[in-house]
């Protein structure tokens, strides 16, 4: 504060200069919780907490369950099988005892043990194709064989469709770098790849699911509710962003050099999206009026958190009760197959919600002006929050309305983590081709996972001519 903004706000009066030290005081406060900020009480990653984590603390209530399986789980142990596909008999030639020649007796009983394997490591299969030519006595023409493989097979010497496929599924969804991967195919069956030739693998692929990516882009567009979320990846050295729109059952993944409306509208699916757009509430989402909106409510539980355990302030705790009692209440019922709530029981939940916005409002009263100031006054990080639940109750509370809508976000960020993975293991992108090429190759192998096939089933289908293309 400058010595005339200090001289104007003494002229102001008492309650001026009380408004002033208590907008500091809140400054202050402020300033020192941002450094308690942690990825529990934020949207921070993991990854900042630096070597002291946070001590885990779960809002989730026991279950009752003992742990493991539950009952009806399917589970996963190994199972004897009547369909072997080697049988080594182990005869009793002897008896143990005295010696007796016993070989030429029928066993009695047989004990079986199984040993479940892989097979030894296979190599590369080389086959030859042999196309005829012949000339016709006829009209003296030369026709060489127009058999299935000419159509496949056009170099002298290429790889196959499964060699390819792997390539692919190794780099693009197990993420290994090129080095590693070479590596490995060399190590197992015995072909020396060049990072060259595994890179035209991919954008071969890449080239083959032209037709499922807009599919996927055609049924997101009609999709009844849509998952949104948008994360910081780097190509060649420089900041790009990464969003992905998905459902259960769809996956699509775009790269941008921006990260708000422009990047929305360049990939035109929100422009026309009509149904609910599922979201964490990063503004450039709500400008879009055509579609209805839903917020993430696991953003407003780690927000909610900051404000009680630093700002110390209870209508915070008061409101994490609430939603996680909304919650249960749709879980319950959903689990009585019912599609609705009751009028009773939405009553009970606006009626709880709202005494928690009165509380926190009272809490953060609106910032006032300082006088010699410009601009609007900088209301706090509970203020913000608090005016944001009243004015997006309907966004925030979606859940409780239709119980097609999630009560978090939680499906679009699971879909962006494994491509922060990508990042930290295989580093950043050579090239925006290269990103745009993994982006494309991860919505493919992505959906196809959703709709139950393996990521390399789906990809040797890319390479056969035949990849799968969604349908609902």
């Amino acid at each position: 504060m400058t010595a005339v903004e200090a001289h104007a706000l003494f002229a102001a009066g008492e309650r001026a200069v009380v408004d002033v030290l208590l907008a500091q005081d809140t400054t202050i406060r402020e300033l020192e919780a941002r450094l308690a900020l942690t990825s529990r009480n934020s949207s921070k990653p993991p990854s900042t907490d630096g070597f002291h984590k946070p001590v885990p603390k779960s809002l989730r209530t026991r279950s009752g369950l003992k742990p493991g399986g539950q009952p009806g789980h399917p589970g996963s142990t190994l199972v004897m099988t009547q369909t072997p596909d080697h049988i080594e008999l182990h005869p009793v030639d002897t008896c143990s005892f005295c010696g007796h020649d016993l070989s030429s007796q029928g066993a009695e009983a047989l004990e079986r043990r199984q040993v479940f394997d892989i097979p030894p490591l296979p190599r590369t299969e080389i086959t030859e194709h042999r196309l005829e030519t012949k000339t016709c006595p006829i009209c003296h023409r030369v026709t060489t064989s127009s058999s299935s493989p000419s159509r496949t097979v056009r170099a002298p010497v290429q790889y196959g469709p499964r060699m390819k496929a792997l390539a692919v599924y190794l780099k693009d969804y197990q993420m290994l770098p090129f080095a590693r991967m070479a590596e490995l195919m060399k190590d197992l069956f015995g072909c020396s790849l060049s990072e060259g030739t595994l890179a035209t693998m991919l954008t071969e692929t890449c080239s083959l699911v032209d037709a499922p990516l807009a599919a996927i882009f055609e049924l997101l567009t009609t999709s009844p509710v849509c998952h949104f979320d948008e994360t910081g990846l780097y190509v060649t050295g420089k900041r790009q962003w990464l969003h992905v729109a998905a459902t259960a059952t769809l996956t699509l993944y775009k790269m941008h050099a921006t990260r708000g409306t422009l990047a929305m509208m360049a990939h035109g699916l929100l422009p026309r999206f009509k149904g609910r757009a599922i979201h964490d509430f990063w503004k450039p989402y709500i400008t879009f009026t055509e579609c209805s909106h839903g917020l993430c409510n696991a953003h407003h539980l780690r927000e909610l958190v900051f404000v009680h355990e630093q700002m110390k302030q209870p209508w915070a705790k008061c409101m994490i009760d609430q939603l996680l009692q909304c919650k249960m209440l749709v879980d319950h019922a959903m689990a009585e197959h019912r599609t609705s709530l009751t009028e009773q029981e939405l009553d009970h939940c606006l009626r709880g919600f709202l005494a928690s916005i009165d509380r926190g409002i009272a809490a953060n009263p609106p910032p006032v002006s300082i006088p010699g100031t410009r601009g609007r006054p900088k209301d706090s990080k509970a203020g913000n929050l608090v005016r944001r639940l009243l004015k997006y109750q309907r966004e925030a509370l979606a859940f409780l309305y239709d119980f097609n809508v999630p009560f978090t976000n939680n499906l679009a960020e699971r879909d962006l983590r494994m491509m922060k993975v990508q990042q930290k293991v295989s580093g950043t992108f050579r090239s925006t081709r290269g990103g745009e090429s993994f982006c494309s190759l991860r919505s493919y192998i992505s959906t196809a996972r959703k709709n139950g096939l393996s990521a390399f089933t789906a990809i040797t289908m890319a390479l056969d001519g035949q990849p799968f293309i969604p349908s609902h």
